[in-house]
């Protein structure tokens, strides 16, 4: 060996070692390379992240922050959409204490790691919630369902499958939605594309905007439609709308992929709030799905959702879901078992499944009783306009048209 490539002192080893003595944040004396520690404070021109800039608090969440900063006692927070008490405290169902229980006292449960694609008894037990209990996709083992982190991981984790693997890259998302929607999709490596929703003259749906721009829309584009309760007007089409747009997107062979963050959450009925999905199911025809439990369990903080993938046969989606099995491994390898079982332990039992339908309906039903008791407030004082469109919209979401 070269004893000059060995010696510790050659001038390639030293250029290593200050290297990794200034990444692990100490340097070293230029004469006898003794080691100093960097300065703790001061400039930062020593941190290699130096060049990074402070980003913007996000528009939804930024709020809350903003909420718990002000000290003010009357304060309310119009930031995230979560349900509240009259006290304005959060609500956790008595339905998922009776669960949460009962999963404590299983003593033959244990912490061990889920399959990538989830608990198989919450994934089947979405799949008939969503799409009913005779449904024939799945009968026909046409659907394929994997637990994902709530709404949002289920909406990445089908627009990265939909970006490896779908015949175009393109998707409409209508105008306004959901401020994450974007991000989602933009970050998974869709285009993404407007289509008109919500018109501020009516304060309704721009139903002939919409047809026009799905009907001029690429063919095999992706669509995002939002199940029912659009977040953030609370303007959804009418059953009969539905089916109009249904034949569109069938004919131009667009592709639907549903966002269902409130089912039985809007109406108070879950059969109700899924028909436009079932509608789209019916036909035979393929589609994707993201289904949360946020809200119509409670369940923000367990981050519990699913994604479902409707294929023409049961031979696809048996190979659209080992592809499914490829994006969420690097991802996050596999989802939470907590928040999955709670469901699971509802859905499947029918005393708990019963009680969380009266719960839920009574979320629902004073949703539409604080809108209703909005807008004869606002008439009782005589307050210029229409406001009838507040108890026309469903769900958390309205846009009153008021300009602030």
């Amino acid at each position: 060996m070269n004893p000059e490539m060995a010696s510790p002192s050659s001038s390639s080893d030293r250029r290593i070692t200050v290297l990794a003595r200034h990444l692990a944040g100490v340097e070293m004396d230029s004469k006898n390379d003794s080691i100093s520690a960097f300065p703790t404070s001061g400039s930062d021109n020593n941190s290699v992240f130096s060049h990074v800039v402070r980003g913007p608090e996000d528009p939804i969440l930024g709020v809350t922050v903003a909420y718990n900063k002000d000290p003010s006692p009357v304060k309310l927070n119009l930031g995230v959409g979560a349900y509240r008490t009259e006290e304005g405290k959060p609500l956790v169902l008595n339905v998922v204490r009776k669960a949460e229980l009962l999963l404590v006292n299983d003593r033959s449960r244990v912490k061990e790691y889920l399959p990538i694609t989830g608990l198989a008894e919450f994934n089947k037990l979405s799949a008939k919630l969503m799409f009913g209990a005779n449904c024939p996709a799945i009968q026909e083992n046409r659907v394929t369902t994997v637990q994902c982190l709530s709404g949002t991981g289920s909406l990445r984790v089908g627009a990265e499958f939909l970006a490896k693997h779908y015949l175009q890259r393109t998707i409409y998302i209508p105008q306004p939605t959901w401020g994450n929607h974007p991000k989602i999709f933009t970050l998974a490596g869709l285009s993404v594309k407007t289509y008109r929703y919500y018109d501020p003259a009516t304060r309704g749906l721009n139903f002939q905007g919409l047809v026009e721009d799905l009907s001029s829309a690429s063919s095999g584009a992706i669509v995002l439609l939002h199940a029912c309760a659009h977040n953030p007007t609370g303007v959804d089409p009418t059953f009969q709308q539905w089916e109009q747009i249904r034949k569109l997107m069938r004919s131009k062979g667009l592709m639907p992929f549903f966002d269902s963050a409130y089912q039985g959450f809007a109406s108070g009925n879950l059969d109700a709030d899924a028909q436009p999905v079932r509608m789209f199911v019916a036909d035979g025809g393929e589609l994707l799905l993201a289904q949360s439990y946020a809200k119509n369990m409670g369940l923000y903080g367990e981050r519990i959702g699913a994604l479902s993938i409707v294929c023409k046969t049961a031979d696809v989606a048996a190979r659209v879901e080992s592809q499914l099995k490829l994006v969420i491994r690097p991802m996050y390898s596999n989802p939470p078992i907590h928040g999955a079982s709670i469901v699971a332990a509802i859905l499947k039992n029918r005393d708990l499944y019963n009680e969380w339908t009266i719960e839920l309906k009574a979320m629902a039903d004073r949703i539409i009783s604080m809108r209703q008791k909005l807008f004869e407030a606002l008439r009782a004082r005589g307050t210029p306009g229409d406001w009838s469109h507040i108890v026309k919209q469903i769900g958390m979401f309205t846009f009153t048209g008021t300009k602030l």
